[in-house]
């Protein structure tokens, strides 16, 4: 019979052996496996690696749960650890410090995440690093030393990410691939390299000719998985396979055009036109004094492999538009420009009735605008161009609430004015003229503010304008001055003088009654007599409005 003490040393032996065994985390599994300790933990909401993992697991699979980031530190205790498995845990991040104290690892799976980058030094920590898998993410570029700190890699999975162009170079100076081609290493011979490259968006130019080439020579011990590696673009290679394809030198664009020197007379159509040669295809761009203001369609297309043609057209030439033109070529190896110089001839002059403008004021172009609202009222921008440049403006101001028109004298150089303190559901109409000239048509900009239904909301409604032209929002500048002209707030004055020359002569209807209770008026002709003095104006008081002006 077996003493009491035989008993209690065995009861001991019992329970250390079972302390022994490293715990396992709440919802995973651990079991042992021939090579040593696993743990698995599928589909758990981790949030993160546990940091108190023991170090007697050689495999660790957290798989489909979520992890986000790979920081620093988090296998402090794991020294032994060979196998580390994140597949589909949604990984964005990899600290470049995430690895250390990894040095056993021979291989690391991070299959489904969504990395776009990953932290190549890191691999320093791992020199028994033997299969990388990185399939299934979301990486977009490869430097050309990424493989060098991975110095027994043999197994690189990078297929079904957004890689487009990778240089050669990055493969070249793989390590195990340097070892083969060296000379007294026959015996390494017989292990391979395997490479997966396939299922992503491959760029087929110039940029990608080395690594094209480099996988027409790949041969044994390189391995690839899928050696049918296709081009995604530019669309003329689309749907080729490396094999098939056959890429040119890198070479900065040339630009060329049919006539750097073109002439048209006013009103006619023209098309410049700019073709750049150059691999990859170049980026093209024009430029020219009132691009600004004035924006013109731009037509591109690619006339052969390496040539890009663009045409800039512009519909209805103006004296305004004439000047240089500069077409810009750029690609990543450099860029070329060309400048192409553009005449507009005045038109003939054709037999009409005598007109009271000025020559300069009729060959002036003019385009005013409303470019902001503000709280207090709006604020108005005008481009003009004159044969005299120091030409001086005028603004006329009018609205149907108000019985005298104001009148705004501008001096040369300026070019915005702000108006402010509107009154709610009123028209207002506001004309440019060059010098003491009456406005012409299309110089009037016509817009209704809205109602005003108190308090600082209605305030801001009252100040949503209706404006009958395109906006853009730019500064203020300082200079402008002004002064109110005694004269009857009228449209007649302006609208006879240029109504008169118009083809067909359009009847100025009467202003419209008031309506204070609705929050807009009706929008009326610009040339609309008595607008704000509720019907027509004697002659002699239109002859004293004329000499207000």
């Amino acid at each position: 019979m077996a003493s009491v003490p035989h008993y209690f040393l065995l009861v001991l032996v019992f329970l250390d052996s079972h302390v022994a065994q490293p715990s396992c985390l709440p919802g995973c599994a651990c079991s042992e496996e021939s090579f040593g300790r696993t743990l698995k933990c599928i589909s758990i909401s981790l949030g993160e690696i546990p940091r108190n993992l023991s170090e007697e697991f050689k495999q660790v699979r957290i798989e489909h749960s979520p992890v986000f980031e790979l920081p620093r530190g988090f296998f402090i205790n794991m020294h032994t650890l060979e196998y580390l498995w994140l597949n589909f845990d949604n990984v964005t991040v990899i600290h470049p410090g995430a690895l250390e104290h990894l040095s056993e690892l021979k291989e690391l799976r991070l299959e489904g995440n969504k990395l776009r980058s990953v932290p190549w030094t890191a691999f320093c920590a791992t020199p028994l690093l033997r299969i990388l898998d990185l399939k299934h993410n979301r990486i977009d570029a490869l430097p050309e030393l990424a493989l060098q700190f991975l110095v027994n890699l043999t197994y690189l999975d990078l297929s079904s990410n957004r890689l487009t162009v990778v240089s050669k170079n990055v493969f070249l100076n793989w390590p195990a691939y340097q070892k083969h081609r060296q000379s007294g290493h026959e015996a390494e011979m017989l292990s391979s390299m395997v490479l997966a490259l396939h299922d992503n968006p491959w760029l087929c130019d110039c940029r990608l000719r080395g690594l094209v080439q480099f996988i027409k020579s790949i041969s044994l011990p390189v391995i690839l998985v899928n050696p049918y590696l296709m081009c995604r673009g530019p669309l003329f290679k689309a749907g080729q396979l490396f094999h098939e394809t056959e890429l040119s030198v890198c070479t900065k664009p040339q630009i060329s055009t049919p006539s750097a020197n073109v002439s048209v007379q006013v009103g006619q159509n023209v098309t410049l036109r700019c073709l750049a040669q150059a691999s990859p295809s170049p980026t093209i761009a024009w430029t020219y004094p009132l691009s600004t203001w004035r924006e013109f369609d731009v037509l591109t297309s690619f006339t052969a492999e390496d040539a890009t043609l663009s045409e800039l057209v512009i519909p209805a030439a103006h004296l305004v538009d004439r000047g240089n033109y500069t077409c810009m070529a750029s690609n990543p190896i450099g860029m070329s420009t060309m400048v192409i110089s553009l005449r507009v001839q005045p038109a003939q002059a054709l037999l009409a009735p005598r007109s009271v403008f000025s020559p300069s004021e009729s060959s002036a172009y003019v385009d005013l605008r409303v470019v902001k609202q503000t709280v207090h009222g709006i604020l108005l921008e005008w481009f003009a161009a004159a044969d005299t440049p120091e030409t001086w403006f005028t603004l006329y101001i009018a609205s149907d609430e108000a019985f005298r028109k104001k009148v705004v004298h501008v001096g040369p150089g300026i070019n915005t004015y702000t108006v402010d303190d509107l009154l709610p559901g009123t028209k207002y109409e506001i004309c440019l003229s060059l010098g003491g000239q009456p406005p012409r048509q299309g110089r009037c900009v016509v817009f209704v503010t809205g109602r005003d239904d108190g308090g600082l909301e209605g305030r801001e409604r009252l100040l949503h304008t209706t404006v009958i032209l395109c906006a853009v929002l730019l500064a203020v500048p300082v200079g402008a001055y002004a002064w109110a002209a005694q004269a009857p707030c009228s449209c007649r004055g302006w609208g006879q003088r240029w109504c008169l020359h118009r083809r067909k002569a359009p009847r100025c209807p009467q202003a419209v009654p008031e309506h204070r209770d609705d929050p807009y008026r009706d929008h009326t002709a610009v040339c609309e007599d008595g607008l704000g003095s509720g019907g027509a104006e004697p002659e002699g008081d239109e002859q004293k409005a004329g000499e207000g002006d």
